[in-house]
């Protein structure tokens, strides 16, 4: 890892982290500028529930360390879903990815009932910037 990226590992759980989540689908999104999301990663999950650390292009390090004169976050922001079909479907947005750090984001999902009225129920969380 270098000074101008970060690294992401995923992990996918329920019950309070008691259980991971094998199989689950694990998509990693970027914003572009432009406004179009740039696609990271795709993975499933092993029976850990944890993905291949993905890694992720950040601003310089120097800029992380002197925030006030950077035109935006010394940081890379990700969007992450995961999904399996047993489970509700979560987003996370916001998640941030610092240069020369691994950053660890945890996602627990909630079993689905079975009724089948549960299919489209996506929990979403939002991560807000840190006030740097």
């Amino acid at each position: 890892m270098d000074n101008t990226t970060g690294t992401l590992q995923v992990q996918v759980y329920t019950s309070r982290a008691a259980l991971p989540v094998r199989d689950a689908t694990v998509v990693v999104v970027q914003r572009a500028p432009s406004g179009k999301y740039d696609l990271l990663s795709i993975q499933s999950t092993d029976s850990s529930g944890k993905i291949r650390p993905i890694t992720v292009e950040t601003p310089p390090l120097a800029e992380s360390t002197h925030p006030n004169n950077i035109p935006g976050p010394p940081f890379a922001q990700c969007d992450i879903w995961a999904e399996h079909p047993n489970y509700a479907m979560l987003l996370v947005e916001g998640v941030q990815v610092f240069p020369g750090v691994e950053t660890i984001q945890s996602m627990d999902l909630c079993p689905l009932s079975g009724s089948g009225t549960e299919l489209f129920q996506c929990g979403v969380r939002e991560i807000p910037p840190q006030n740097l």
